[in-house]
């Protein structure tokens, strides 16, 4: 089989194509630093193509999958079990994060300087303005500025809400227009990143070329320190998990079963790929076919234990190269909030790290020159961030029958 249509070239063909870019960027960065200031419009074209997609992508993503949840006679009580857990396990790897990025720092490069207008902006506000920035807007239109991000994820999950709660006869048209928009727009979100090697690229060689050739050897540690922590999550934190879902037994279950599906996700890099092996993995297991054929498919969509992770490092990053201070109780509070939303928006859109991005940027209302890097951060730990979050799954699964108190079934090889 050619190597260009191998499954090998097919999953991880973006990360590749974009480390080139990444790669003959930071080169012409360091060579030819008297070229960076034709190649920035590069980057500013691709930026703004990607900001005019993500947009609509949310509103469609989000009343598409809230509005399509079906009533079923346990779903109830399953449903607010799996909420707890998948908030209680996205909290849990944030803060763990935290710690893990508070006890090895990432020295910031020098020669970068943060936007001083973006910074008076931020300490004038009280916290009654945020929360009613954050939040809501004035006017209709203003859901589709990216710097409203949170107030356009709360209007899409009430307009899904208000589907369901509709006649089904009277709201087909409007539904199917939506579901419609969802699958469009991702469709023009894959085709806009086909230029991120070229747009990033571009404008990494404009950071390179002006903060130096520190700047590549910036994002290894933040990477060292995303792996680091994620590979302790991963078989410490599982394995508690699995524990208070069922025992030792459970544990032993969970890592035998696990295998197959933590190979898929790294070989796949797709959530949505792992699903059909974590439901199997899940009967092998013995948790109740009511609670995984719900768990298991909803959290594919919005449980990231590894985007949680990757939210954190990537905020931690933006701040360091806007040389602001990071470590105090409302940077970090926000940084919790927004990990939540990312753990959602994420979901099983392509690419759909990028919207949880824009929401970072737009909370913290955060200049330009940072979105490059937390994209950068975002891309390179998706292999490890794809298995946390797709079998993760499995013990949130294996929690939430816990909690409803569902009993196991017996295992087939039992």
């Amino acid at each position: 089989m050619p190597f260009f249509q191998s499954t090998f070239w097919n999953s991880y063909s973006n990360i590749i194509l974009l480390l080139i870019g990444i790669s003959v960027g930071s080169c012409i960065g360091i060579f030819f630093p008297q070229t960076i200031h034709f190649l920035k419009p590069v980057g500013d074209i691709f930026l703004n193509l990607l900001f005019v997609t993500v947009i609509p992508l949310v509103f469609f993503a989000i009343v598409t999958a809230v509005s399509s949840i079906e009533q079923e006679s346990k779903l109830g009580k399953i449903l607010f079990a799996m909420m707890f857990t998948f908030l209680t396990f996205v909290l849990i790897a944030a803060v763990f994060s935290l710690v893990a990025v508070y006890l090895f720092p990432t020295e910031r490069p020098t020669g970068t300087t943060a936007t001083k207008a973006v910074e008076n902006i931020t300490n004038t506000e009280s916290w009654g303005d945020r929360i009613v920035r954050f939040f809501t807007v004035g006017e209709f239109y203003m859901l589709l500025s990216r710097q409203n991000m949170l107030a356009l994820l709360i209007f899409s999950f009430l307009l899904g809400i208000s589907i369901r709660k509709s006649d089904p006869s009277k709201v087909k048209t409007f539904k199917s227009f939506v579901e419609g928009g969802n699958e469009i727009m991702k469709n023009l979100l894959l085709l806009v990143m086909k230029a991120a090697p070229i747009g990033l690229g571009a404008y990494i060689a404009y950071q390179v070329g002006t903060l130096g050739p520190q700047l590549v050897g910036f994002y290894a540690k933040p990477l060292a320190v995303y792996y680091g922590a994620g590979i302790v999550y991963f078989f410490v934190f599982f394995s508690l998990f699995a524990f208070i879902g069922r025992g030792p037994q459970g544990v032993k279950l969970f890592w035998k079963n696990n295998i197959l599906p933590s190979f898929i996700a790294i070989s796949t890099c797709s959530s949505l790929a792992t699903m059909p092996v974590n439901l199997e993995a899940a009967r092998k297991i013995g948790i109740p076919a009511s609670v995984a054929n719900v768990v298991i498919p909803i959290g594919t969509t919005i449980h990231k234990n590894g985007s949680s992770i990757s939210s954190i490092v990537k905020i931690y990053v933006a701040f360091l190269l806007l040389g602001w201070d990071f470590f105090t109780f409302n940077n970090i509070i926000i940084a919790l909030g927004i990990t939540v939303f990312v753990s959602v928006v994420a979901g099983g859109i392509p690419n759909g790290g990028y919207i949880g991005e824009m929401l970072m940027i737009s909370a913290y209302q955060l200049p330009q020159e940072a979105i490059p890097a937390v994209m950068i951060i975002g891309t390179l730990v998706d292999p490890l961030a794809t298995v946390l979050n797709s079998t993760g799954d499995t013990v949130a699964a294996m929690v939430t029958a816990r909690l409803i108190g569902e009993k196991y079934n017996l295992p087939p090889e039992e």
